[in-house]
């Protein structure tokens, strides 16, 4: 089948690599020239294992290809993605203004039936907006299309997002045509052969799926870190007690870990965006703003430990910090807990070394030559001459290092941990002062 996919983000490289995958032909549309150079090339512009190499081998295939040309993109596919950003407005609000641009786009082009999907993460009510944009657009040209729009949102954590694709969970349809339900049922058919999948249901309600299902995992970590809180003022062990509850089938121990908060692309913004959704209608969402209060709260936590173990006298010292990406496996740093830490650090005149398997290029873009921050090649090499070390994010490689290198390189040993990698016990008789989140 032929696809055409809006936006070469991430969302949209993954979906035209997977789709061209089981043999479709797919045309990514961007308007960066650099980026559809590179990748025309090969290269992804973002990190996502396994995605680079399975871009170069549908190229070779001759089953995906990239242009800024709008109207080529148009007249290729039946099926037009929409998967460009939705980044927050000033309010906190979904900006839909890239999706209804593409929708214009797509109406100044298009001469025969298409089936317009929302990929992009929008807010409930963005179909019908995308439905009146295009039949403007097609009045003003005086033309009559036929075209339906469909709510298809995506479900790919960062870091899985190949296997997410390639073996869904679920597969959300959100229309109100019979035909489209029947049409995307034979384009994700190749993902949905072993057991059925694909779950269908009006399209206001397919848009609130996805902001659903990322606010309520966000909210499991937000009450997992305000219990971490409480824990360490009883004297309880967050860890024992995520044990606990875990083994409860109607709680399970996904997103049941505590740390240093959540960031990355989506669950801040969507937790953001739904509350303010609900305040649009004219309902408080109490729950939701409680889950962003406490995870900007708890993004904070590893300074204020830091701050308060220096006795407030941080003036010219140097941390080093392990982990910069808000997850492992993702070079993504927006909304990164590390972020909070180091510019909280730099106001009070810290440096910070810091080391992270993926995603220095991305400190380096964010940050430039900020003189208080080295980006150090080694682990080991964020150590030297740095009075304590703080892990921020819990990549393999941090999971079992030499404690002993670390405590004779550290001017003091001294590990703020927000992931909770290592044993406490272990680390008071190896005369390593430890501190991590709700033990």
């Amino acid at each position: 089948m032929k696809v055409t996919i809006f936006g070469s983000g991430y969302v949209g490289l993954v979906t035209g690599v997977c789709l061209a995958e089981v043999g479709n032909e797919v045309l990514c549309i961007d308007i960066d020239e650099q980026k559809i150079t590179a990748l025309k090339q090969g290269k992804s512009p973002i990190y996502e294992p396994g995605l680079e190499a399975l871009l170069q081998k549908n190229i070779e295939g001759n089953r995906i290809d990239f242009t800024t040309d709008i109207s080529l993109g148009v007249a290729h596919g039946l099926f037009q993605f929409i998967a460009v950003g939705t980044p927050p407005d000033e309010d906190g609000a979904a900006d839909l203004q890239y999706v209804l641009a593409v929708a214009k786009s797509i109406a100044e082009s298009m001469g025969d039936y298409r089936v317009i999907i929302n990929k992009s993460t929008v807010p409930v009510g963005t179909a019908d907006k995308v439905k009146e944009t295009i039949q403007k657009t097609l009045d003003s040209r005086k033309v009559n299309v036929e075209f339906d729009v469909v709510s298809n949102p995506e479900f790919l954590k960062e870091g899985a997002a190949i296997e997410d694709f390639m073996k869904p969970d679920r597969v959300i349809i959100g229309t109100d045509n019979p035909r489209t339900t029947e049409l995307l049922r034979v384009l994700y058919a190749p993902f949905n052969r072993n057991h059925n999948r694909l779950i269908t249901m009006d399209i206001r309600s397919a848009e609130l799926t996805k902001y659903a299902a990322n606010a309520m995992l966000a909210t499991k970590i937000s009450f997992m870190n305000e219990l971490a809180n409480l824990s360490e003022k009883l004297g309880a062990n967050i860890e024992q007690i995520r044990q606990g509850i875990g083994a409860d089938p109607r709680i399970g121990y996904h997103f049941i870990y505590p740390g240093c908060g959540y960031g990355g692309s989506c669950f801040p913004k969507d937790v953001k965006a739904l509350e303010r959704t609900a305040r649009g209608v004219g309902y408080h969402a109490q729950l939701l703003s409680a889950v962003e209060a406490v995870n900007d709260r708890q993004k904070n936590i590893l300074f204020k430990k830091i701050k308060n173990h220096f006795k407030d006298n941080l003036s010219g010292k140097t941390i080093a910090l392990w982990g910069l990406s808000f997850k492992p496996n993702t070079d993504d740093m927006r909304e990164a807990p590390s972020r909070t830490l180091i510019e909280a650090l730099w106001e009070e005149d810290v440096r910070v070394q810091a080391y992270d398997p993926v995603a220095m290029e991305e400190a380096r873009r964010i940050y430039g030559k900020e003189e208080k921050l080295t980006l150090c090649k080694m682990p080991e090499a964020a150590l030297e001459n740095a009075d304590a070390l703080a892990i921020v994010t819990e990549w393999n490689i941090f999971r079992s290092p030499n404690f002993e290198k670390i405590k004779s390189t550290l001017k003091e040993a001294i590990i703020f941990d927000g992931r909770n990698l290592y044993d406490p016990l272990l680390l008071a008789k190896l005369g390593i002062t430890y501190y991590s989140i709700g033990r």
